[in-house]
C-alpha cells in the first residue's frame, strides 16, 4: 500500500510541472502575440463630423423721428332734446308805422366840393390834368450851361437832376439838387434852370403850381470831336 502512495504521489508532481510548464508557455504566447497586434487606427473609421455653427446677423437699427400729431378735433356737442310743450314766450317790438307827411324831412347837407379856387392857388401840385410844358425844350435849359472849368481838368461828366416848383405863371421857384456830380456841375444845373421858362400846369381849366423834375446834362466833346 504504501508502493502506491509513493507512486501516485510521484506520477501528480510530474503532472503538475507538466501543466506549469505549459501554462508558462502559454502565457509567454498570449503575451508576444498581444505585443505583435496593431492598433494603429484604420482609414476606413468613421470621422467626427463637427456641424457648423449657426451664424447669427444683427440688422441695423435705424432710429425713426417720432411725428407729433396734432390732436384730434373736440368731439360735438350732443343737441339737448327740447320738450314739445315748453312754451315759447313772444318777443313783442313795438314798431311805430305812421308816418307824418307834414313834417320836416331831415336832408343832410351837400357834399363840399373837393376843392376850393382857393385852395387850388395854395396847393403845389405833383399830378395834373395837364403837365407844364418846357418853351424851347430841354435844348433850351443844356444851351444856357456852361461847362465849368474845374470839372473840364478833374473829367468830371454825367447828370445833375434838379427840382423845383413851376408856378402859375410859369415862372421857375426854389431850385435844388437831389442828385450831383460836384466839380461846379450842381450850381451851374441851378442856374440853367433858373433862366428856363415853362407853360403852367392846369387843372380843372385853371394854372397851378407844380413840383418838377429835370436832368442836367454835362458831357465832355472827344478829342476828334
Amino acid at each position: 500500500m504504501k508502493f502506491k502512495f509513493l507512486h501516485s504521489n510521484k506520477a501528480f508532481k510530474e503532472g503538475y510541472r507538466v501543466y506549469l510548464q505549459f501554462g508558462y508557455i502559454l502565457s509567454i504566447s498570449l503575451m508576444l502575440l498581444v505585443f505583435k497586434m496593431n492598433f494603429t487606427a484604420s482609414d476606413n473609421s468613421d470621422t467626427l463630423v463637427i456641424e457648423q455653427q449657426e451664424e447669427i446677423f444683427l440688422e441695423e437699427v435705424v432710429q425713426t423721428k417720432q411725428e407729433i400729431k396734432a390732436p384730434p378735433p373736440p368731439r360735438p356737442s350732443v343737441p339737448v332734446e327740447v320738450p314739445n310743450d315748453e312754451i315759447l314766450i313772444d318777443e313783442i317790438i313795438d314798431i311805430d308805422a305812421e308816418l307824418d307827411l307834414d313834417a320836416p324831412m331831415d336832408i343832410p347837407p351837400p357834399p363840399r366840393p373837393v376843392q376850393d379856387d382857393e385852395d387850388m392857388e395854395d396847393e403845389i401840385f405833383v399830378v395834373v390834368e395837364q403837365q407844364p410844358e418846357l418853351i424851347g425844350g430841354i435844348a433850351a435849359v443844356q444851351k444856357n450851361v456852361v461847362y465849368p472849368q474845374l470839372a473840364l481838368q478833374a473829367g468830371i461828366e454825367g447828370r445833375v437832376i434838379v427840382q423845383f416848383v413851376i408856378d402859375r405863371e410859369g415862372n421857375v421857384l426854389n431850385p435844388e439838387v437831389i442828385r450831383g456830380i460836384g466839380g461846379g456841375c450842381d450850381e451851374e444845373a441851378l442856374r440853367a434852370i433858373k433862366l428856363a421858362k415853362f407853360k403852367p400846369g392846369m387843372q380843372r381849366g385853371r394854372p397851378v403850381s407844380v413840383r418838377y423834375t429835370i436832368p442836367v446834362t454835362f458831357r465832355l466833346k472827344s478829342v476828334n470831336s
